[in-house]
């Protein structure tokens, strides 16, 4: 079959495509693991039975979720090797075992106590169960370790030698620990966070304007505002840190971003304008001199790389790092925003009456998750044109197959995310409608779950006896 299009861009948009589904639920799951825990914290120490009920109706959801993210994480790890198995040849001695390390540590990890996380509610001690899902919220933490490890060694790989066209690492340390990583693992963990944290706000907003589990909106609503209110500045913080290494040790891709064009001159903060790659300037720019420096160096007449310095050929694309970012961060200021005013009306008391707050945390849900990917975009696009930086150009990465083959995997792949996807999201909705159950159980109890969203639910024996 052809498809009119090479196999080179057609790797890209199927590699695309499902990066782009998989990351939005690890970075709901990260964030979602920690707040179970914390919930059950609460339950454990202070016997707050509305965490209780809580923790089990985020469990059901962080169940699903969870799941699509391991399946929407397969098909990834198998285009290295039918895509990619040029990249995968060249960096595999370097990539293969971090990729390694996740798997034997972390997903082991995860999936050991994930079992007595879903199934062990009433049937074992809830000293136990709490630990359980503590390591579960390490395990989660503990993949983004790694797989940020492996990407930001592909952003400035450190640590390795070049054998006969063959990168061998010679420092595991410098490899794993290579100077993007710090900034970038803390600006995605965050970022998950946050986007848990909304998600929590916005589901805590909604049962309080139907007027629905009112105990349950509330802890809800201050536990998501508290953590937001702390996190949206340092996400600040640490993006501002992230972009002066990313000034350091990628200026290509910080030009692009910025669409910065000439580097002996101190530049201005771009707010919006169309990057021309032709005439080597932006048509409709909207700018403010100088700012832009000051934000990068800190310091209103500071000078670095504008897209000019770099040739053609190793210049990223324009429009999606530049758009992203800037989508990126409007989304950012708008968290802020929130959460300040979230926070006064708090702090005058007057936090569950205001209904334009509430209803602007309601519809916020989705933010989190589209900050989350046009950060990623930004990231991996401006990474171009290299796969691993220095090393192997993306062209040059892709397999030798015909262009057929990757656009037949990549329609399957697509009506397959289309049906498991859809699935998951329509059963993820019915949950958050149908909300915690209001009866907390009392003690230990005897029985096998029917499947694991069942050992979730009160009696941990499945819908059938829910009503018994």
């Amino acid at each position: 079959m052809d498809f009119g299009l090479d196999a080179l861009l057609l790797a890209r948009i199927q590699f695309a495509f499902t990066v782009t589904f998989h990351i939005i639920f690890p970075a709901f799951t990260i964030g979602l693991a920690s707040y179970i825990a914390t919930l059950e914290a609460i339950w454990y120490f202070r016997g707050d039975d509305r965490c209780h009920r809580l923790a089990r109706f985020w469990t059901k959801i962080f169940a699903v979720s969870f799941a699509m993210g391991v399946v929407s994480g397969l098909p990834m790890s198998y285009q290295f090797g039918t895509n990619w198995s040029r990249f995968s040849v060249a960096t595999g001695n370097v990539i293969g075992p971090l990729l390694g390390y996740e798997v034997m540590t972390a997903f082991f990890l995860e999936a050991t106590f994930l079992g007595i996380m879903l199934f062990g509610w009433n049937r074992v001690p809830k000293g136990l169960h709490f630990f359980a899902s503590c390591m579960v919220a390490f395990g989660t933490l503990l993949s983004a370790f790694w797989i940020l490890s492996a990407n930001s060694w592909m952003q400035y790989p450190t640590g390795h030698e070049v054998r006969d066209g063959i990168v061998v690492p010679v420092d595991w340390l410098a490899v794993i620990f290579n100077p993007t990583f710090p900034h970038r693992f803390a600006h995605m963990v965050t970022a998950a966070y946050i986007t848990t944290a909304i998600v929590v706000l916005s589901v805590g907003a909604r049962y309080w304007l139907q007027n629905r589990y009112a105990d349950e909106s509330r802890v809800m609503v201050r536990m998501a505002l508290a953590m937001i209110l702390v996190l949206a500045p340092l996400q600040a913080f640490i993006g501002d840190q992230h972009g002066l290494k990313t000034a350091q040790y990628q200026p290509a891709k910080l030009a692009a971003m910025e669409a910065h064009w000439d580097g002996a001159k101190p530049a201005s903060l771009v707010l919006f304008a169309l990057p021309n790659a032709r005439t080597e300037s932006n048509d409709y720019e909207i700018a403010v001199p100088k700012l832009g420096s000051l934000i990068i160096t800190h310091d209103w007449n500071g000078l670095f790389p504008g897209l000019k310095d770099f040739k053609p050929e190793d210049r990223p694309p324009l429009y999606m790092p530049f758009f992203g970012f800037r989508l990126m961060v409007a989304i950012g200021l708008w968290f802020i925003a929130l959460a300040a005013f979230g926070g006064f009306l708090w702090w005058r008391g007057r936090l569950f009456q205001n209904r334009t707050f509430m209803r602007a945390a309601k519809f916020s849900w989705p933010l989190g998750f589209v900050a989350v990917i046009a950060g990623w975009i930004t990231t991996e696009v401006g990474r171009q044109p290299w796969i691993a930086t220095g090393l192997v150009r993306t062209s040059e990465g892709v397999s030798p197959v015909a262009s057929g083959a990757v656009g037949t995997s990549l329609i399957l792949f697509f009506f397959v995310y289309l049906i498991v996807f859809s699935a998951g999201i329509v059963y993820i909705n019915r949950l958050i409608h149908k909300g915690p159950v209001l009866q907390a159980p009392e003690g230990l109890e005897e029985g096998t779950p029917a499947r694991p969203i069942s050992a979730a639910t009160e009696t941990g024996r499945g819908p059938a006896l829910e009503g018994k």
